[in-house]
């Protein structure tokens, strides 16, 4: 069985969000931490009711500091991280080169973990899983899902099987010009996770530049609320 979601958040509702993220904003703690030798951002807010980890797209390299800031956040996740945060999960944000059971690991003294991957970061994720990370929960968001997504590096080839799969969502915008993650790959994908997996359509937003990148429809630009709320939801339950 699969469900496809379509969310939509009226200006309402998203200003709400945004209004509650920055009156939490002060109480949340950055640290820079360190993930088997891999620099990561750790945002813990007063009472973690999860963990959430971020997994960029691209390289991965962000340029984590010491201090916990992070030097290139363009990306759709990684720009969102305080997002998270202000709704009560504690964020892991590495970069790319991070192991992801460790990462899974680490944070699951917080609670149930989501592992959220966005373009390359979903390849990332999915090798994580195969390595024998375990995450709670994992979201896949503008994804090299399947053979159909436009690249043979996909998640499907890289897991061989959906039995490592847990629970998974989908977040996937319509209009995605990237030729790696097309919206065409996201049914192949949800056929063969035999119901773990289920797809949250977006549309909307606003698109400039590169389509494989953060500005574009594919990094869901103008839409971050959208994404927040689906992956936030997702997470909670």
């Amino acid at each position: 069985m699969k469900w496809i979601v379509a969310v939509l958040l009226s200006p309402l509702v998203l200003l709400s969000v945004l209004a509650c993220g920055a009156a939490d904003a002060a109480e949340v703690q950055v640290t820079g931490v360190s993930v088997g030798g891999v620099q990561a951002a750790l945002l813990t807010p007063p009472r973690p009711r999860g963990g959430i980890i971020l997994l960029a797209g691209g390289s991965g390299v962000i340029g984590v500091g010491s201090d916990g800031s992070i030097a290139h956040g363009g990306n759709q996740l990684v720009r969102t991280r305080q997002a998270y945060a202000a709704r009560g999960f504690a964020v892991l944000v590495p970069e790319g080169g991070v192991n992801v059971a460790a990462a899974v690991e680490m944070m699951s003294r917080f609670g149930p973990t989501t592992l959220v991957g966005t373009s390359r970061g979903t390849q990332r994720a999915a090798r994580g899983i195969a390595a024998g990370a375990r995450p709670t929960r994992l979201v896949l968001t503008s994804g090299f899902l399947s053979d159909a997504s436009g690249d043979p590096d996909n998640v499907m080839r890289i897991l061989g099987s959906p039995a490592a799969l847990p629970p998974t969502l989908v977040i996937a915008h319509r209009q995605d010009g990237c030729r790696k993650t097309l919206p065409a790959g996201v049914e192949p994908f949800l056929a063969w996770a035999h119901g773990k997996a289920k797809a949250v359509w977006l549309d909307g937003g606003s698109t400039e530049g590169d389509p494989c990148e953060a500005r574009a429809h594919h990094g869901f630009n103008g839409i971050d609320g959208q994404v927040v709320s689906a992956v936030a939801g997702f997470a909670a339950r």
